[in-house]
Parts: structure tokens; C-alpha cells; sequence
């Protein structure tokens, strides 16, 4: 999308995964409160497509919306991401079984294409490029289960834990191990092995999920506990309902 003039407009999606790599990394804590005249500003945009961005970032559990103090970043309550995951981890082992028996020749070819560009990415450690690829490697098994409404709900699993997803990146040594478990779920895909590619997917999943936790638990205040979460919880009290105690975004 482009503006008047030739300037590239920043569409939501952007600046959800910006804000979110923000947050992941630590650049904004939980307890900030994000300020759509100043997100505005920074992306050089207008309000609407900010409120969008943070509509999506409030999807993943990464923000929420608290009364008379707007969006507010959060810590990420650590049982709720490992049951996203799990969810994402049955979704798509259902997906890869039926990929593996209903894919086209021509899907096939293109599942290949696909994983051999990530090698590449592998090779020069570029992250970036890597986590592009992975989105596009997982989506064509997802379509290529030829099942619409399970397919549906495999991509909105997936979209809630992207930014979560996208993390374990970040860890050393992930991105060759992440190709290993592509190659062999495409290996099992191509053999019209349904049960191995299911088995595998799961893995593949578990494994995502256990390197994003790594991560996470490694950055202070991001993850929390059920005790945190039951005290953030509590019903305010009258003079709790100002924002002084949320930093400006």
C-alpha cells in the first residue's frame, strides 16, 4: 500500500509485528500503556489502522484493554500459552495427515521449493527471512489438507500465537533445528506417510513451544504466573482507576 507522494503507508500488520517484537524483546514492558496519538506518530499513520494493530496484538494476549486507561502491554500467563499451543500442535498434526495423502503433485513441488529456500536462511542465519518462510511452509500443508473449515481454524490458532511463534528464533541454534523438523515432516508428506507426518507435526509444535517458553522465561516479567495473574485480576478499588502507574508508550 502507498500513499500520495510515493511514501509506503504501514499497514496494521505491520505494525502489530513491530510492537509485538517490541514487547518480546523487551524495548516495551508489561505495565505500559500504549498511546494511539503517539503509535500514530511514530509510524506515521492515523488512528484507525493503529486501533487495528492493536486489536490484533490484543488477539495474542500480548495487551489489553483496561478501563480509563486505554491499552495496557501485559505479562503473557504462562498456562494459556502452553494451551494455545496445544491446540495449534492437534490443528496442524490433523492438517499434515491429510496433506500427506490429499496434496497435488504440483503442492508437493511447491512444499519443496519452499523448505529449500529456508535452507538458505538457515545458512546465513538470517531470522527474518526464516520465520517469512516458516509462515509460508506451515500454510501450504495447512491449505493442502483440502479441508476448508479445518484449515479456518488452524490459521486463526496460528495467528493468535504468531508473535509467541516467532520468538524462538531468537534462540541459538533454533533455526537449523526448526529446518530438521521440516525436512523430515515433508519427507513423511511426500511418502503419503499420514500417521508419520501427524506424529511428527506434533513434535515439530512441542518443540516450538518449548523454545518460545525458553525464551520468554528468560526475559523478566513477560511470563506469568497464576498467583500474579488472580492478583491482577482482583476487582479495583476507587482510587485504582487512574493510570499513574502505567508508563506512556
Amino acid at each position: 500500500m502507498v500513499k500520495k507522494g510515493g511514501v509506503k503507508a504501514v499497514l496494521p500488520d505491520q505494525m502489530r509485528l513491530e510492537l509485538a517484537d517490541d514487547i518480546l524483546t523487551g524495548r516495551i514492558k508489561p505495565g505500559a500503556r500504549l498511546s494511539e496519538q503517539h503509535l500514530a506518530e511514530r509510524f506515521g499513520v492515523s488512528r484507525t489502522p493503529v486501533r487495528e494493530a492493536l486489536k490484533q496484538l490484543a488477539a495474542t494476549g500480548l495487551v489489553e484493554s483496561r478501563p480509563h486507561c486505554g491499552v495496557v502491554v501485559v505479562a503473557i500467563p504462562a498456562d494459556h500459552l502452553g494451551e494455545m499451543f496445544e491446540l495449534v500442535a492437534d490443528l496442524e498434526a490433523i492438517c499434515a495427515r491429510n496433506a500427506a495423502m490429499r496434496m497435488t503433485p504440483q503442492e508437493r513441488r511447491a512444499l519443496q521449493v519452499i523448505h529449500e529456500h529456508s535452507r538458505e536462511c538457515v545458512l546465513a542465519g538470517d531470522f527474518e527471512s526464516y520465520d517469512a518462510i516458516n509462515l509460508s511452509f506451515h500454510e501450504a500443508i495447512l491449505k493442502g489438507a483440502h479441508n476448508r473449515y479445518l484449515s479456518d481454524c488452524a490459521f486463526a490458532a496460528r495467528a493468535r500465537i504468531a508473535p509467541f511463534r516467532r520468538a524462538q528464533f531468537r534462540l541459538l541454534g533454533r533455526l537449523s533445528q526448526s529446518f530438521v523438523e521440516h525436512d523430515a515432516i515433508m519427507d513423511a508428506i511426500h511418502k503419503g506417510d499420514g500417521g508419520g507426518a501427524a506424529s511428527l507435526m506434533l513434535k515439530h509444535v512441542a518443540a516450538s513451544a518449548s523454545a518460545s517458553d525458553k525464551y520468554l522465561s528468560a526475559m523478566p516479567g513477560l511470563l506469568e504466573g497464576a498467583e500474579a495473574r488472580e492478583e491482577r485480576s482482583a476487582p479495583e478499588t476507587e482510587g485504582a482507576k487512574d493510570c499513574t502507574q502505567y508508563s506512556k508508550v
